[in-house]
């Protein structure tokens, strides 16, 4: 039997299940994927409201994956890029920068004297970045894993800068306050961010899964498709419907569909205002360390990219890692913070739109960079794809499909 002629479904038409459609398009398949929502994307996407563009959840790309050489056309994407470092907003006591001085040289003396840290902190920060662009990823992978906060600690960082810097920074990336995320996560993360830019599309983070989209000729997407379950080669739909198949790829969480939780995940609340101009005015992101706050960090889109406003006036982007369920009026309590960080009016904030993502990251014990092929498979003729079979990043999203593709071929030949 010919490749076109076998049944080939993949469950969900996120980042992994379109790349595991592209690679097996390549060699003659014809995939169907099945997909629950009425769009693709999974949690990379962007919706159009009032004259912005709103990404489900504040995403960056950083250029620097490897494997965005392989699906992604990048000048096509028209990246607009952060500037390295980040503001820090403490309230009553005003804000400071901090920079790369690495990327910008000429920031290094004001960086020795930020009260970020120590002098001794911004020389780990040089030597850090420095070690990990001598290191390779698969070195990374491989070093022994601990926290991110213990690595911080046992690197010789001071509490100070870990509470001013590297805890809202990167739990903003991990969507965890702890800094409890595998050290490999972090060095992986940390690399990207010294090797490439942290950037957006000019219109808005659904680009990419757009442009992967676009990419294929031969599958076909059913939308509104939930799978309920799967039993050996048969596909049970939440309609009621059954479908079998030769080979099934599962490129979602598989917790429901396998009949047993497996994974849990850490969740972020992201809302939306627009206010006459940026009080910021540059592409940085804007981080809250004292915990008193409920922000973790924010970033006024328009300052990266305008494309995310029609109406000209600056949209800002809020990101929230901790339990904000049973609070009310949320919206107008988050504009009191910001009125406190920045001392403008609560009420010049006006509320665009709140996303509740429940299931923004996996957490995971242990990241990985790649998986033997034979990991990949879940039982005969079914495969698993997704970032949670090795770390949350695009990258990896796009490493499991094409790990599943692989897979599933090598058994059907």
């Amino acid at each position: 039997m010919f490749a076109s002629e076998k049944s080939v479904y993949i469950i969900g038409a996120g980042i992994s299940g379109l790349v595991a459609a592209i690679e097996l398009e390549k060699v003659g398949y014809f995939p169907v994927i099945l997909e629950a929502s009425d769009g693709i994307g999974g949690r990379v996407k962007t919706v159009e409201a009032y004259g912005y563009l709103l990404d489900q959840g504040f995403q960056v790309l950083l250029t620097a994956y490897p494997e965005l050489s392989r699906y992604l056309d990048l000048d096509k994407l028209n990246l607009k890029k952060f500037k390295p470092g980040a503001i820090i907003f403490e309230g009553g006591e005003g804000s400071f920068a901090v920079h790369d001085p690495l990327r910008n040289p000429l920031k290094l003396f004001s960086m020795a004297f930020s009260k970020v840290g120590t002098v001794w902190d911004k020389y780990k920060m040089y030597a850090l970045t420095k070690k990990l662009k001598e290191k390779s990823i698969e070195e990374i992978f491989d070093s022994p894993q601990q926290t991110t906060l213990a690595y911080l600690e046992g690197y010789g960082f001071s509490k100070r800068i870990v509470h001013n810097f590297f805890k809202p920074f990167f739990s903003g990336i991990f969507l965890e306050d702890k800094l409890s995320t595998s050290s490999a996560m972090f060095e992986f993360v940390f690399k990207m961010f010294g090797e490439g830019y942290a950037a957006i599309p000019q219109k808005g983070m659904g680009e990419i899964s757009q442009q992967l989209y676009s990419q294929l000729e031969h599958t076909q997407v059913r939308f509104q498709t939930k799978v309920s379950s799967i039993e050996k080669n048969t596909i049970h739909l939440e309609s009621g419907n059954q479908l079998t198949a030769d080979q099934i790829i599962i490129a979602t969480a598989p917790n429901e569909i396998v009949g047993k939780e497996i994974l849990k995940y850490n969740k972020v609340t992201n809302l939306y205002f627009t206010l006459q101009q940026s009080f910021i005015g540059k592409p940085m992101i804007g981080l809250v360390p004292d915990e008193q706050y409920l922000i973790n960090n924010f970033v006024f889109m328009t300052d990266v990219s305008k494309s995310y406003s029609s109406d000209g006036r600056a949209l800002l982007s809020v990101s929230i890692i901790k339990d904000v369920e049973g609070i009310d009026s949320l919206e107008n309590m988050i504009a009191k913070e910001l009125e406190a960080l920045t001392g403008i009016n609560a009420n010049h904030f006006e509320h665009v739109k709140t996303f509740s993502i429940d299931k923004a990251l996996p957490i995971l014990s242990e990241v990985k960079n790649t998986l033997p092929l034979q990991h990949v498979k879940l039982y005969d003729n079914v495969y698993l794809a997704g970032d949670h079979l090795l770390n949350g990043s695009i990258n990896a999203a796009m490493t499991s499909g094409r790990l599943a593709a692989k897979t599933l071929m090598a058994n059907d030949s």
